[in-house]
C-alpha cells in the first residue's frame, strides 16, 4: 500500500470541501485562467476569490504564475491524482469487503 502524507491529504480534502473551490478546480481543468476570469462566475469580490485561491495553493491543487500584474492559475494535476489514488484504494477495499459479505450472506441464506 502506498503511503500518503496525512496532513497533505487533509489539506486537499479540506480545500475541496467548499463548493466555490470545487468550481474553481473544475474551471481550471479546461485551461489556465486569471484570478479575474476565475472570479467572473461568482457573486463575490476579488479578495474573496483570492482567499479561495490561497487555500487551493496551500493544498497544492493550483499553481500561480505571476505575469506582471496578472496572476494566472493552473491546475496541479498530480495532487488531484494522489487524492484520487487514495480514494481508489479505499473504494477497492470496501468493494472487496462488501463482496465477501454478500457471498457469506448468500451462503447462510441457502
Amino acid at each position: 500500500m502506498v503511503k500518503y502524507n496525512s496532513q497533505h491529504l487533509n489539506a486537499v480534502f479540506s480545500a475541496l470541501s467548499d463548493e466555490t473551490r470545487r468550481g474553481i478546480v473544475a474551471s481550471l481543468t479546461k485551461k489556465s485562467l486569471s484570478a479575474q476570469e476565475l472570479a467572473a462566475p461568482y457573486d463575490m469580490s476579488l479578495p474573496a476569490i483570492s482567499k479561495h485561491l490561497k487555500v487551493l495553493e496551500k493544498a497544492e491543487l493550483v499553481e500561480r504564475d505571476v505575469q506582471g500584474r496578472k496572476h494566472i492559475f493552473s491546475l496541479n494535476v498530480s495532487t488531484l491524482e494522489q487524492a484520487s489514488d487514495w480514494l481508489e484504494q479505499h473504494q477497492k477495499f470496501w468493494h472487496q469487503s462488501l463482496s465477501k459479505l454478500d457471498s457469506y450472506l448468500i451462503k447462510k441464506m441457502r
